[in-house]
């Protein structure tokens, strides 16, 4: 009977483990089966997460280094370059894990050659929860070394790119400025910013744990190269015309002064200068009454230098010739008297044009029709932007009124009610130098000179280029007057506007061209506000004007002028003698 039990219990026990096991058995079954259906899932049919979540940890957008395109001269002379620097930036949240603000020494050596303040320093990666801080950008390569020597843990450095200005204040209001991001924010920088910059490629490559690159993916997104701009601007003439006019403004104590100059030929600025001016390289001295380009934005009201331009549009509508002899002394006109304040009897155009008579202009108005005027101020490009595309460029004003009162059309005739920039007058008498032809203006260099716009008849325009001769040779602007050279030009000394009328200071300009035989290049000078001993045009600006068109004349190997043309003598010869006799110096 025991035997017959023990067999019994065995059996039973037999079969509960047999149980047990194939239990245990189809657990491990199952569990492998989703092991391996939860592996198909992600693998096979939605692998997309996982390889999203990997490539999370591993991969990394990186960008080629990149910089802004150079600014030249016409000479390949280089006004604006990028040069290479350093940004110090911060990761706090690595800072905090290494516990690197503990390393007090190195922290102010830090704080110290930055120039910071310690606590401010600090502060600013005191938020473990940030990845990205600048501590300071554009740093110098010799700082740079220095603080990777510091070995500051979370503490990184960058490339990045400085705008450095050659010239300095000589070109700073042509050229302009950028901003910290290396964006043109002034000038030739601004205006053609879309040129100069470029886009950096981006590319996509994969990481290990250390940060080291295991794989180039390729590219991301397609660069766009910088364009390199070149000027009209001829280095040599900029400077020595800045260096004329700064002289210039300080010896007559004026407010300001501005200075073109343009090839007759081509229509290029070769020299475009202000004062006061500001060094661009020098960001904590930056203001911005100085960073203006006047010659662009400031407009004036230009006086006695559009007497040459009335004078056409009278010769050119009949009103008068040069034989006739006008009535030049003062005369009353809506309760204003006009006077000279060089005195004549009579005169004839030459000499109206000579001595600058406000008196004859007057006269001249009066017989004109108000359009006949205006409209030839716009011919000649006053009143109208330039078209370079230069920043903040005025367009002046040309007067538009349905009536016109005779004190305001008499006024007109001698450069007064209208408002022009230093560039447009200069643009008005290079087309006069072009025996009527007008040009567009450009600031950047030409392969070749343009096609014109016939403004005027050449032999009007030629009359009265040799009227301006003698302006220059023994009239109002004598110290305009270049040896070895015939210069053409007219003074102009216009009163300032203030609220409700005039007040005291006065504008002194100077526009003309050399040589007249066969004119190269035209240039206007402006001293705004002079408050020295002297405020005529031919006094303040004329000296300007010799020296400066001096030395483009020699810089530029233009021959001496040939001996002035006989039947332009002949036709003058009379009203010169005329003028002699009755003029006489206030």
């Amino acid at each position: 009977m025991r035997t017959t039990a023990k067999k019994h219990n065995k059996k039973q026990d037999t079969g509960v483990a047999q149980w047990r096991f194939m239990l245990l058995l189809g657990f491990i079954l199952v569990g492998f089966t989703g092991l391996v259906a939860r592996t198909a899932w992600i693998q096979i049919i939605q692998p997309d997460r996982l390889r999203q979540e990997g490539d999370m940890r591993s991969l990394r957008t990186t960008a080629d280094p990149s910089d802004r395109g150079m600014v030249t001269d016409r000479n390949g002379e280089q006004l604006a370059v990028s040069v290479p620097v350093q940004a110090v930036w911060a990761d706090p949240k690595e800072i905090h894990a290494a516990d690197g603000l503990k390393n007090t020494a190195a922290w102010m050596a830090l704080a110290d050659v930055l120039g910071l303040d310690m606590r401010k320093l600090t502060s600013s990666v005191a938020d473990p929860k940030r990845r990205f801080v600048y501590l300071q950008r554009q740093i110098t390569p010799a700082v740079a070394d220095y603080i990777a020597k510091l070995k500051l843990p979370g503490v990184h450095l960058r490339r990045e790119t400085r705008r450095y200005y050659p010239s300095g204040e000589i070109s700073a209001h042509l050229v302009g400025n950028t901003n910290i991001d290396s964006a043109g924010i002034e000038g030739v920088e601004r205006a053609f910013n879309d040129w100069l910059s470029s886009t950096p490629a981006e590319y996509k490559i994969r990481k290990d744990r250390q940060g080291r690159v295991i794989e180039n993916i390729g590219v991301v997104k397609e660069g766009k190269k910088a364009n390199n701009l070149v000027l009209s601007i001829d280095q040599r003439l900029q400077s020595i015309a800045y260096r004329s006019l700064k002289y210039a403004t300080e010896i007559n104590k004026a407010t300001s002064g501005s200075l073109v100059l343009m090839d007759v030929v081509t229509g290029e600025v070769l020299a475009m200068v202000n004062t006061p001016s500001y060094n661009p390289n020098n960001r904590e001295q930056y203001e911005s009454f100085r960073a203006r380009n006047r010659a662009v934005t400031d407009t004036y009201e230009p006086g006695s230098t559009v007497k040459p331009i009335v004078a056409m549009s009278a010769l050119e509508h009949g009103v008068t010739n040069w034989k006739e002899v006008m009535d030049t002394r003062p005369f009353s006109i809506g309760g204003k008297v006009v006077t000279d304040s060089h005195r004549m009897a009579t005169g004839g155009l030459y000499d109206i044009l000579k001595y600058s008579s406000n008196i004859g202009m007057a006269h001249l108005a009066l017989r004109m029709q108000p359009h006949w005027i205006t409209g030839k101020f716009e011919e000649f490009g006053l009143g109208q932007e330039s078209g370079t595309g230069l920043m903040g460029e005025s367009s002046g004003m040309i007067p538009m009124r349905s009536r016109w009162s005779k004190i305001e059309l008499a006024t007109l005739g001698f450069g007064y009610g209208l408002r022009v920039t230093p560039l447009q007058l200069t643009a008005a008498y290079a087309a006069l130098a072009n025996k009527g032809i007008r040009k567009p203006i450009s600031i950047l260099k030409t392969t070749q000179a343009p096609q014109g716009q016939r403004i005027i008849d050449a032999q009007i325009a030629e009359q009265v280029i040799h009227a301006l001769e003698g302006v220059v040779e023994d009239g109002t602007g004598g110290k305009a007057a270049v040896p070895g050279y015939r210069v053409a030009g007219k003074t102009g000394t216009a009163k300032v506007a203030t609220a409700g009328g005039y007040g005291k200071d006065y504008v002194g300009t100077f526009a003309g061209f050399a040589p007249v035989s066969n004119p190269r290049f035209a240039m206007v000078v402006i001293i705004n506000e002079p408050h020295g001993s002297a405020y005529y045009g031919g006094s303040v600006a004329g000296p300007t004007f010799a020296e400066v068109m001096s030395s483009a004349l020699q810089m530029y190997n233009v021959p001496p002028d040939a001996l002035p043309d006989p039947k332009a003598a002949d036709m003058n010869t009379a009203q010169r003698s005329e003028g002699k006799k009755n003029a006489t110096r206030s």
